[in-house]
């Protein structure tokens, strides 16, 4: 029920992941039983996990390597991979940059232009070593960037910005119809990013393969304290969930939801399927991985703004190899940031849940102080659940 915050003004109440807990029923199941694939249009995933189109994350070889573990990756077309012929100096500089200079360096650096030559570049790489390309654009380049990916091989195209809308409005630019672009790319077009029931309906009947849920609850993400936009990922998760089933009744066509940020850790993982979501796309947990071309850094995509930018770098630390992050073993830490993939099988298995669709269904219930009820010791001494 809307909650008076004002007079004539009333909010709905928004919960985040720490905000909720997810309630056992009478039944459990055995881990391995369970049932994880995520389909986007006809390419089916092992797993339900992509990892974000951010360059601390993602480069090919990080492509790869998600793709041999039967994930997928998202390479971003308008960062660094694009902008130059090698990275790596880029990428150094900004791993080295003082806190105080880093958001200058950043922008400095992503003011080079994109070649399209490196955009033709970096999906040949990626189809030559057999994997689902996909990559990602911006709405406002999606005819030339996104159509020179799409004519070198890609397989999904992922359109995605703070925030995309069906009716975008500007004095100065002509905006993209997504309905028109959805029906001409002979690719499944993955769109993002939202936290709305009426827009993520829009979205779909648009065209959309799948969708990402979230504004900024990401690691390296300030969107929330530098323009006060977003909503907690359980409530946007539960209401662009809500959006897919109606489009499932009235269309018979069921698009993936998933929910996109604000995760690191196993339990973060099982909330956002309890949730509503079909699969996850995670940024820092992957840039963790001695494979990421991020080496224990991260910074958000808007980082780099010319103008304003709603990102920052964060040293997220090098915990191991992407394997041992998605599929264990947990070897050495005691606090849900490895093996993700298993901590989804094992919530699975406690919740009495063998498909992703019952985890959906599960109890949930507001607990408020459910990620430090009985912790202090963890809290005061910085272990397990107080790092």
């Amino acid at each position: 029920m809307p909650i008076e915050i004002g007079r004539n003004r009333t909010a709905r109440q928004s919960y985040g992941f720490d905000d909720v807990a997810l309630i056992p029923g009478r039944r459990t199941v055995d881990p391995q039983d369970t049932e994880i694939k995520l389909k986007i249009g006809d390419i089916e995933l092992e797993l339900p996990i992509l990892a974000a189109a951010m360059d601390g994350c993602v480069d090919v070889r990080l492509a790869v390597e998600m793709h041999k573990l039967g994930a997928l990756a998202v390479l971003n077309l308008q960062g660094l991979q694009t902008k130059y012929e090698n990275p790596e100096d880029a990428l150094e500089k900004i791993r080295k940059a003082p806190k105080d200079e880093v958001t200058e360096v950043l922008q400095n650096l992503y003011m080079a232009p994109v070649k399209l030559n490196l955009i033709e570049k970096r999906v040949g790489e990626m189809k030559d070593a057999g994997i689902i390309a996909c990559a990602s654009v911006t709405p406002q380049y999606a005819k030339t960037y996104g159509d020179i990916a799409c004519k070198t091989g890609l397989d999904i195209l992922c359109l995605q910005s703070t925030v995309v809308s069906l009716e975008h409005q500007s004095s100065k630019f002509s905006s993209l119809n997504l309905p028109d672009f959805c029906a001409d790319c002979d690719l499944p077009v993955i769109i993002g990013n939202t936290v709305s029931y009426h827009v993520a309906l829009e979205q779909m009947r648009a065209g959309a393969a799948a969708i990402l849920v979230g504004i900024g609850p990401g690691a390296t993400c300030t969107t929330r304290g530098v323009l006060g936009v977003g909503s907690g990922q359980i409530t946007a998760t539960a209401d662009a969930s809500a959006a897919r089933d109606e489009y499932h009744k009235e269309s018979g066509k069921y698009i993936p939801v998933i929910t996109d940020g604000g995760i690191g850790r196993g339990g973060e993982v099982v909330k956002a399927f309890a949730a509503g979501a079909d699969g996850v796309m995670i940024g820092s947990p992957i840039s963790r991985a001695e494979e990421s071309p991020g080496c224990g850094f991260n910074w958000g995509m808007a980082a780099p703004h010319p103008t304003l930018p709603r990102g920052t770098r964060v040293e997220v630390g090098v915990l191991g190899k992407l394997e041992q992050i998605l599929l264990g073993p947990a070897t050495g830490r005691d606090d849900g940031a490895l093996n993700l993939v298993g901590a989804l099988r094992e919530a699975m298995g406690l919740l009495g849940c063998r498909t992703i669709k019952e985890l959906q269904k599960v109890e949930i219930v507001i607990a408020p102080s459910f990620m430090t009820e009985g912790k202090a010791l963890q809290i005061s001494q910085q272990v397990g659940m107080g790092r």
